[in-house]
């Protein structure tokens, strides 16, 4: 058991939801709360100067996935998701666990005191489907130079608009490579084909 409280740093782009967050877990007395910072504010710098020792990251809705990968490459991070189909996304983009929105703050907090000693945490309610072996790909149609060009940015959390701006393409153009890597791969979201990906050796996380 902590002997001193855990220092946490809540990110997220809803200043709301964040105090909302803030307030429930101030009075857990193994945390202490030493800051609350919007997706450009979470840089490595601002964490380490908050004190920060591990983090609460909110994607948003939808769920992008851009600043949880920032956060979670300087301590460890705690992704908050509405669904289960945004879990493999969070876990692609480095989060050391996942927990569902409505999680109270008993299980977060205790969510945050373990990927701070280094588990893994899963949400119950997620695990089913993390923990499930994934169907079989036989022999997936190859992706082409272009498709693997946006799969790679895919694996960065952009969004089809941010796609298009980096290849100079139409954001159409982007949507079109887009789904046309979740038919090959047989993927229903952006967040299963990077993991799908990832398990054929295309993508490296």
């Amino acid at each position: 058991m902590r002997g001193v409280p855990l220092p946490v740093a809540l990110v997220g782009p809803d200043p709301l939801s964040l105090g909302g967050l803030a307030a429930l877990l101030a009075a857990r007395p193994e945390l202490s709360l030493v800051a609350q910072l919007a997706p450009e504010q979470a840089s490595p710098g601002a964490l380490a100067s908050a004190g920060a020792a591990a983090a609460v990251v909110d994607p948003g809705l939808p769920a992008r996935f851009e600043a949880l990968r920032a956060v979670a490459a300087a301590l460890p991070a705690i992704a908050l998701v509405s669904s289960e189909a945004e879990a493999p996304g969070a876990l692609a983009a480095g989060a050391r666990g996942v927990v569902r929105r409505d999680a109270g703050p008993a299980r977060l907090a205790a969510a945050l005191l373990a990927a701070a000693e280094g588990l893994l945490v899963l949400d119950a309610p997620l695990s089913d489907r993390l923990l499930r072996p994934p169907p079989a790909l036989a022999d997936p149609e190859p992706l082409t130079p272009r498709e693997r060009e946006v799969l790679a940015l895919l694996g960065e959390g952009l969004a089809n608009k941010s796609i298009a701006q980096r290849l100079g393409v139409s954001e159409r153009t982007a949507k079109f490579h887009v789904e046309a890597i979740l038919t090959k791969l047989g993927a229903e979201s952006r967040a299963e084909a990077i993991v799908r990906a990832a398990r054929q050796g295309w993508l490296v996380l």
